[in-house]
Parts: structure tokens; C-alpha cells; sequence
């Protein structure tokens, strides 16, 4: 070894360094590698993607070998800087070695090439693909003692092989990828796809017409009112009751009772011969399921039931669409019918808002896991119907209470949110 000379030792060196580099870097990359990327890439027969994968199926195997070839090239690397600095400088120049070795292999081996294999890692990862998958196959029966020795450790310590693989994103964790690809997936079609997520958490109750406001065909009305009401209709479809909505007898459209309106013999047997049966609901169905319920049934209405039989409101299938694609209006300078914006930067909201469509109109976050409307959330929070001018805090959301009856609020004032809470006061 003395004979060899000092330059040939310090480009030595120097190779060692390139090589411990390559180790690290793309160590880096195939670790930290997008794994959906990947896969997709390699359905599409992405020569690199493919040989990635491939290693990628055996993490144990390929992380043996990048470590097996990088320390034996950090201790080469070590032997070689002791016996310059022996040559150069005598014993008293070991230490001097090491510290110079440590910094040049943390800086120029591994903080550099892992930083820039962590930012560009398909770059690292795609082409040492092809070097390590002949470099697995020459020292495959070094590898496989090393995985060998490693599988008998987890087995002792009681880890499960595959307990580390990758996992499935959770609706959570798929929104937060989907909200975060930027230009890569337009605005509206983000917004669409979160809205698809979100079926599955929003329940009818969440969206359903209350039963207050449903509009029907009562049969005990006289026969010009219910010809009247007919008449003006904005909706396809009716409900045709007996009474209240509790004596439904079904669903009438439009479109099947405009011939007899027009010749002038409709009746109300008539009526209640065109009408399809009901199609009930029960509450705490999700917005997924009722969608396929829908579709499986061939119905675009329902009425939505509680455990006792009541209906407690209406959800159509133009409602669920409305999670996903946005309101359907042909104004889009329109937020909300409810909410009313004033000068002193406040929103004027009837209390018979849902609270979900508040929030998607005005990109607000008032709590939606209790009450669907603003007033079953004033009422919640203060346990009593308020008097006007009463005021108080809802997740930092300032309302004062502007309008009630004799049993609801009618009118709240909602002002920007803050960024601490207070007490409500009276």
C-alpha cells in the first residue's frame, strides 16, 4: 500500500465519494418515491417505473444491498483516509482524517444527494434502476442472507412482514391530495371530486327539504285550489296528500296529469290514479347510498322517515347532484337566497338555512355535526328561544339574534369570524 501513490489514492478517494453519493441519493428516492405515481407509470409500461417497482416489491432486499454498497464504500473510504493521513502527517494525523472524511461525506454523500433525491426523486430513482437490478442479481446471495437475518429479527421482536407496506388512503387523506394538486386538477373539478368524497359523510337529513316547507297537493282543498295550485307549479314532481304530509298517497308529475288538465277532466280519482307510490327514506342515510338506492329504483324523489314512520322532509336526486356539481341556477352573482350581505360587512341569514350550503356558499366553517339549520343552532347553543338583540358566539362566528317567533329564530346577523372566543350576552 505505501508503494501506491498518493494521487491514485486521493482520486480513490474521491470515487468512494461519488459512489457513497450515489448509495444515499438514490436510497432517498426510492424511499420517498410517489407510490400512485408510480404504479400509474408503470401500467403504462414506463421501462424505469417497471424496474422500480419491481425492486420496490422487496423493500428488505433492495435497502440491504444500497446499505451493503454504501458502507463498504464509506469504509474503504475511512481506510483510505488513515493511510494518507499517515503518509502525510504521521499519527498525529488521524484525527485530523477523520474529521475532514466525516465532514466531506456529510456535506458532498449525504445531506447534498438525499436533499436533491428527495426534491427530484423519479430523476434519482428511474435510472439506478438499471444499475441496481444487475448489482441485486450479482450479490443476491449476500443480499439474501442479510434479508434472511433481518426477517429473523422481526420475528423475534413480533413484527409482521407487510405491516409497513402502503396503505390505502383513507376519504380524508384522498381530499387532502386532491385540494393540494394545484394546477394540476382544475378549481371546479377539485371542488366536484371533494364533493363526491363527502357523500359518504353527509347523510339526507343533511340536505332534505324540511318538512315544514314542502310543497304538496292537499286532496281535501277545494277542487279550483288544487287546479290552481297545479296550475302555478314550479316543480315536476308533487306529493298528493290527504290532510297533512303524514297521509301521502304518492308522487304525481306534471307531465302525466297535463293531458286531462288540458281537455278539462281531471279529477281527483284521477289524480291519485297517475300518482307513483312513495318512495320513503330513512334518515341517517348517506348521500352515497341514497344516490345508488336512486339509481337502483329508478326514482328522483323521496320522503325522508324517522324510526317511528314520520316524515320528517323531502330529498330529490337534483339535491345530491347539488353536493357535487354546485347549485343549479343561471344567475351565478347568486350565493343564497338566505343569506343577505349588509354595508357594515355582516350577512343577514334566515334561520331556516342549512348550515351546509351557509358554509359552501360563503366558505365558512360553523359546525355542521349537530343541527342542520341556523336556528337549531342558536337553540342548541343557548338552550332557549331568544329575545332580539341577543348575542353570542358560535365557533368564533359573532350572531345576534334579529328576529324570532313564538318557537324559532327567524332572523340572525352573522358577522366575520374572529380569531378569539367570548361569552354570549344578553
Amino acid at each position: 500500500m505505501h508503494d501506491i501513490p498518493l494521487a491514485a489514492l486521493f482520486i480513490t478517494i474521491f470515487i468512494l465519494i461519488l459512489l457513497s453519493a450515489f448509495f444515499s441519493s438514490t436510497e432517498t428516492a426510492m424511499m420517498s418515491i410517489n407510490r400512485y405515481r408510480l404504479r400509474h407509470r408503470a401500467k403504462m409500461n414506463h421501462p424505469g417505473a417497471l424496474r422500480v417497482q419491481a425492486l420496490l416489491d422487496r423493500p428488505d432486499r433492495l435497502i440491504g444491498l444500497i446499505l451493503l454498497g454504501n458502507n463498504f464504500v464509506n469504509i474503504l473510504a475511512s481506510s483510505i483516509a488513515t493511510l494518507i493521513a499517515l503518509r502525510l502527517l504521521g499519527e498525529s494525523g488521524l484525527w485530523m482524517s477523520t474529521l475532514i472524511l466525516t465532514v466531506v461525506i456529510l456535506i458532498f454523500a449525504e445531506v447534498t444527494p438525499k436533499t436533491l433525491a428527495a426534491m427530484y426523486p423519479e430523476r434519482f430513482a428511474y435510472p439506478a434502476a438499471y444499475i441496481y437490478v444487475p448489482l441485486l442479481k450479482t450479490f443476491y446471495p449476500i443480499v439474501w442472507l442479510i434479508s434472511m437475518i433481518t426477517n429473523g429479527l422481526f420475528k423475534i421482536l413480533g413484527i409482521r412482514k407487510g405491516e409497513g407496506a402502503m396503505q390505502q388512503l383513507s376519504r380524508d387523506e384522498l381530499r387532502t391530495v386532491v385540494n393540494e394538486a394545484g394546477a394540476l386538477i382544475p378549481q371546479r373539478h377539485q371542488q366536484m371530486l371533494v364533493g363526491i368524497l363527502d357523500l359518504e359523510k353527509a347523510t339526507v337529513e343533511d340536505i332534505m327539504i324540511p318538512r315544514a316547507e314542502i310543497i304538496g297537493i292537499d286532496l281535501e282543498d277545494d277542487w279550483g285550489t288544487i287546479l290552481k295550485q297545479l296550475s302555478t307549479s314550479q316543480h315536476t314532481r308533487l306529493p298528493i296528500y290527504y290532510n297533512d304530509i303524514d297521509g301521502v298517497v304518492g308522487m304525481v308529475h306534471m307531465k302525466n296529469i297535463l293531458h286531462h288538465h288540458t281537455r278539462g277532466d281531471l279529477s281527483a280519482e284521477i289524480l291519485i290514479q297517475l300518482a307513483n307510490k312513495p318512495f320513503f327514506v330513512p334518515e341517517g342515510t348517506s348521500l352515497n347510498n341514497q344516490l345508488l338506492h336512486f339509481q337502483k329504483n329508478k326514482h328522483r324523489i323521496g320522503l325522508v322517515v324517522d324510526e317511528y314512520g314520520d316524515i320528517l322532509g323531502l330529498v330529490t336526486l337534483e339535491d345530491i347532484l347539488e353536493e357535487i356539481v354546485g347549485k343549479f341556477t343561471t344567475d351565478a352573482s347568486i350565493t343564497s337566497p338566505d343569506i343577505h350581505k349588509q354595508d357594515d360587512s355582516s350577512y343577514l341569514v334566515t334561520g331556516t338555512a342549512n348550515i351546509r350550503e351557509i358554509n359552501r356558499a360563503m366558505k365558512w366553517s360553523l359546525p355542521t355535526d349537530g343541527p342542520k339549520t341556523i336556528n337549531g343552532l342558536v337553540l342548541e347553543h343557548l338552550e332557549s328561544i331568544p329575545v332580539p338583540g341577543t348575542s353570542l358566539l358560535i365557533d368564533h362566528y359573532p350572531f345576534e339574534i334579529v328576529q324570532t317567533a313564538e318557537n324559532a329564530v327567524k332572523m340572525v346577523r352573522i358577522l366575520p369570524r374572529l380569531q378569539s372566543k367570548v361569552t354570549h350576552k344578553k
